[in-house]
């Protein structure tokens, strides 16, 4: 997968990078990628393809809800090896595996996005409606994700891990949300990832590593 650099996406990004909303903050990305295999993926493409196929001669699961919906077809096993390298390329340091993958991602409308941002991202659109009252924050995400995909063309995924799968899974954390839209055609990925962190769980555990290095040091020999 290679990174794909979109200016439509600056502002939002600057916008949800630590939004502070008193109580708690905000953390949340656009990003967009291309689907051709760059480095290590095609290695790692060959290796969730065998896993998948292994796992699907042993499991009568594999007909559960995911991408595409079944993994019996090459398309739709392909679709499923793009976002999890997508996933892959977001979180380097996690390592994913296609059968867990495969239980956590659901397809989804947009109107499921639009939920899930009216219900958990009414603060923030507040926030941005101060400075950009003409357009709100929820139209100026849709407006740019259809500049680089074409919404109207595009298959939308969320991925709901549960709290060992999810890497956004933090100290603080109160909900996480995962969105991908992806375009077939165009043969790209936008992902959407939004966190909020409890401020007040935030300051405790800041204030207790701070305690802890202080009797680091004061034990240490000067």
């Amino acid at each position: 997968m290679k990174f794909l650099e979109c200016a439509q996406f600056d502002s939002i990004n600057q916008f949800l990078d630590h939004l502070d909303l008193g109580k708690s903050t905000i953390n949340g990305s656009l990003e967009a990628y291309i689907c051709k295999h760059s480095g290590t993926d095609r290695k790692i493409s060959f290796s969730l393809e065998h896993e998948i196929l292994s796992w699907m001669g042993q499991s009568s699961d594999c007909e559960a809800s995911s991408p595409a919906s079944s993994l019996s077809t090459k398309s739709s096993r392909k679709t499923l090896i793009y976002l999890i390298l997508t996933l892959n390329h977001m979180y380097p340091d996690y390592d994913f595996s296609a059968v867990q993958a495969h239980l956590f991602f659901r397809d989804e409308e947009w109107n499921s996005f639009k939920q899930m941002f009216e219900i958990y991202m009414f603060e923030a659109a507040e926030e941005w409606a101060l400075s950009n009252g003409d357009v709100s924050l929820l139209e100026s995400i849709c407006k740019a994700i259809d500049d680089v995909v074409k919404l109207d063309d595009c298959d939308i995924y969320s991925y709901n891990p549960d709290i060992h799968g999810d890497p956004f899974s933090e100290e603080g954390s109160i909900w996480s949300s995962h969105f991908f839209f992806y375009n077939k055609k165009l043969k790209r990925v936008v992902s959407i990832r939004l966190c909020c962190l409890s401020n007040s769980a935030m300051g405790g555990f800041l204030s207790d590593q701070s305690d802890a290095d202080e009797v680091i040091f004061t034990d240490m020999d000067m």
